[in-house]
C-alpha cells in the first residue's frame, strides 16, 4: 500500500511535527465485533478498502509525524506482516508485543523504551477522527501540558466518561458514565504526553490512564489540557459504528488519505462485479471479486472480500465476510454475516444479527432476528 497523497495534505499551516512521535495502541480483541475479529484484530478489519489501521496512519502521516510506535498484542504477527516497516507510506513503524493486558496507561509504558522524543502522540486504534493533530499538539505546548486530551462534544455524553475544564481549557476531573453529566465533553482517546508522565507509569502491571494515571496527576497538581473541537469522531468498537464508519470514509465525511479510491457514493476494489442493474449506495464497499447479482440492492454496508449476493436479495447496514454467500432474494438488514456464511433464499436477518463464519441457514423464508 502506498498512499500517493502522502506529503499532499499536511494540516494546517504550522511546521510539520517531526520532533513528535506517535504511539498507537491495538493490542485490543475487540469482543464487541465478533465474529468479524475472530480472524483478525479489530484495527486489521477492512474499513472503506484497506485495514482501519491504515486510514489512522494517514492521518498521522498527515500531520507530519514520521515515526509510529505500535502497540501490539492479540494476533500481533497480523500488522507487521501488513504494513512491514512503513516506508511504503512515508512512515517509520516499529513493533512491540504486550505479552500479557496491561491497560492503556500499561501499555503506554510498555512502549517508552523505543521512544525518543519529548512529546508524545497517544491514539486508542479503535477511533476515527478527523481533528487537526497538529492543533492537539499546539494546545500542549502552549499550556505547558503535561497530558494533553483530545476532547469531543457529543449530543449524549451518559454513555461516555465526561471531562469537564474550566475556561482556561485546564481539565478539572474525570467523571465515569452518569446519569446526568456535567459536560458534552468526552475523552476522544487522542493524547498528547510529556516523555516524562510516560516514564512515571508503574511497568509490568496493568494500568488505566482514565482511573489511575490522569486522578494521580491532578492530585499532585500537574497540568493536564483539553483540546475541545466538533471534528469528526467515532468510537469503530460496535458492528454498527464500524458499517457507519466506513460509509463515512467512502463518502468523504470522515477524512483519510488512505481510500484505495475517489470519495462516492460507493466503493468497488479490484474484480468486484455488479449487475447493471443493481442498486450499490450509501457508502457501500464491495470487496476485491465480491458479486452483487442482478436486481439486488446494497445500502450502508460492507462486502468483503470474495462475499456473494444472489439476484434481488437486500443488504441495509451490514457486513458480509469474506467469501459469505447471501441468497437470492434474502434480506439482511442491521447484521453481521461471518466469513464464509451461507444465508439461504429468501432469509430474513434483522436487528443485530450475528452469523458466526461457515454457519449455513436455511433457504425458504425464515426470519431471523435476536428476539426469536
Amino acid at each position: 500500500m502506498r498512499w500517493a497523497s502522502a506529503g499532499r495534505h499536511d494540516e494546517g499551516d504550522g511546521q510539520v511535527l517531526h520532533d513528535v512521535e506517535a504511539v498507537v495502541l491495538v493490542g485490543g480483541q475487540g469482543t464487541r465485533l465478533r465474529p468479524l475479529t475472530l480472524s483478525a484484530p479489530k484495527p486489521m478489519l477492512p474499513t472503506a478498502g484497506v485495514p482501519f489501521l491504515a486510514h489512522l496512519l494517514s492521518r498521522i502521516r498527515a500531520a507530519g509525524v514520521r515515526r509510529v510506535v505500535l502497540g501490539t498484542s492479540y494476533l500481533a504477527e497480523t500488522f507487521e506482516k501488513h504494513f512491514g516497516d512503513g516506508a511504503a507510506l512515508g512512515l517509520d513503524l516499529t513493533y512491540v508485543v504486550e505479552d500479557e493486558p496491561l491497560g492503556t496507561g500499561g501499555g503506554i509504558r510498555n512502549v517508552a523504551g523505543h521512544l525518543t522524543a519529548d512529546d508524545v502522540l497517544v491514539f486508542n486504534g479503535d477511533v476515527l477522527c478527523g481533528t487537526d493533530l497538529r492543533a492537539v499538539v499546539a494546545t500542549h505546548r502552549d499550556t505547558q501540558a503535561d497530558v494533553t486530551l483530545h476532547l469531543v462534544r457529543v449530543p449524549d455524553p451518559r454513555a461516555y466518561g465526561c471531562v469537564p475544564t474550566d475556561p482556561d481549557g485546564r481539565v478539572l476531573e474525570f467523571l465515569e458514565k452518569t446519569p446526568d453529566p456535567p459536560t458534552d465533553q468526552i475523552n476522544a482517546g487522542c493524547y498528547v504526553f510529556r516523555r516524562a508522565v510516560i516514564d512515571a507509569i508503574p511497568a509490568g502491571r496493568a494500568v488505566s490512564v482514565e482511573r489511575e494515571t490522569f486522578p494521580g496527576l491532578l492530585a499532585a497538581g500537574s497540568r493536564i489540557s483539553g483540546h475541545v473541537d466538533d471534528a469528526y469522531w467515532r468510537d469503530m468498537g460496535t458492528p454498527a459504528d464500524l458499517v457507519q464508519g466506513s460509509a463515512d470514509l467512502v463518502r468523504g465525511i470522515a477524512p483519510s488519505d488512505a481510500l484505495p479510491g475517489p470519495t462516492g457514493d460507493a466503493l468497488r476494489l479490484a474484480g468486484a462485479e455488479v449487475a447493471a442493474d443493481a442498486h450499490v449506495a450509501g457508502g457501500t464497499v464491495v470487496g476485491v471479486d465480491a458479486q452483487v447479482g442482478t436486481g439486488a440492492r446494497v445500502v450502508g454496508s460492507m462486502l468483503f472480500d470474495g462475499a456473494v449476493v444472489g439476484a434481488g436479495a437486500t443488504i441495509e447496514n451490514s457486513v458480509v465476510g469474506a467469501g459469505a454467500r447471501v441468497g437470492a432474494g434474502a434480506s439482511v438488514v442491521d447484521t453481521v454475516v461471518g466469513d464464509r456464511a451461507v444465508v439461504g433464499e429468501a432469509c430474513e436477518l434483522r436487528g443485530g444479527m450475528r452469523i458466526w463464519p461457515d454457519v449455513v441457514l436455511p433457504a425458504g423464508g425464515v426470519r431471523f432476528s435476536p428476539d426469536v
